[in-house]
C-alpha cells in the first residue's frame, strides 16, 4: 500500500469518526432544546466533502507525497483538535444553536470567528497539493468556498438571533 493510500485511509477514518461524534453531539444538544438551522444546505456540504474525498482516492491513492504540504496538513490536525476540545459537546457538523447558552469565545474562538472553517479550507487545499493534485485543490477550494458563503451567513444569523449578541464563535 502506498503512503498516499495510507494517508487517505487515515483521513477517511477521521472523517467517519467526526461524523459519528457529530451525530452523538447533535442528538445530545437537541435533547437539551437545541435547534438545527440551515439543514437544507447540509447535504450540499456533505456532497462537496464526499466528492473531495472520492476524488482524492481516485486520483491520488498512488501519487508520491509532497512532504512539506503533508506536514502542513498534519499541523492543521493540531488546530482541529484544539477546536474540538474547545467546543466539546457543542461541536457538530450541523448548525445547532442552543438558546440561552453563551457563545464560545475561548480557545481558537478568541482569535477567529470560524476557526473550524479556516482549518477545513486549508485542508481541502493542502491534502490534494500533498498528492500533487493542484487542479483538484483548486476545484474543491472553489466549491467549498461557495458552500461556506451560504453556511457562514446562515450560522451567523442563527447565532445572533438566538443569543441576541455579536457573533464570535459557533457551536
Amino acid at each position: 500500500m502506498s503512503l498516499a493510500s495510507v494517508i487517505l485511509v487515515l483521513v477517511t477514518l477521521q472523517r467517519l469518526a467526526e461524523l459519528a461524534l457529530s451525530r452523538c453531539n447533535t442528538s445530545r444538544l437537541k435533547a437539551r432544546g437545541a435547534i438545527e438551522v440551515g439543514a437544507n444546505h447540509y447535504l450540499l456540504v456533505v456532497a462537496v466533502h464526499t466528492a473531495w474525498l472520492i476524488t482524492l482516492w481516485v486520483c491520488g491513492r498512488d501519487q508520491d507525497v509532497n512532504l512539506v504540504a503533508f506536514a502542513l496538513f498534519i499541523a492543521l490536525q493540531g488546530l482541529r483538535l484544539w477546536i474540538l476540545a474547545t467546543l466539546g459537546p457543542r461541536w457538530t457538523t450541523h448548525i445547532i444553536v442552543l438558546p440561552g447558552e453563551p457563545l464560545v469565545t475561548s480557545g481558537p474562538y478568541r482569535y477567529f470567528a470560524h476557526p473550524n472553517y479556516a482549518v477545513v479550507v486549508a485542508e481541502i487545499g493542502l491534502l490534494p497539493l500533498a498528492l500533487h493534485l493542484a487542479l483538484v485543490a483548486m476545484i474543491f477550494t472553489i466549491l467549498n468556498a461557495a458552500v461556506l458563503i451560504i453556511r457562514i451567513r446562515v450560522e451567523t444569523r442563527a447565532l445572533a438571533a438566538v443569543n441576541g449578541q455579536l457573533v464570535r464563535g459557533a457551536p
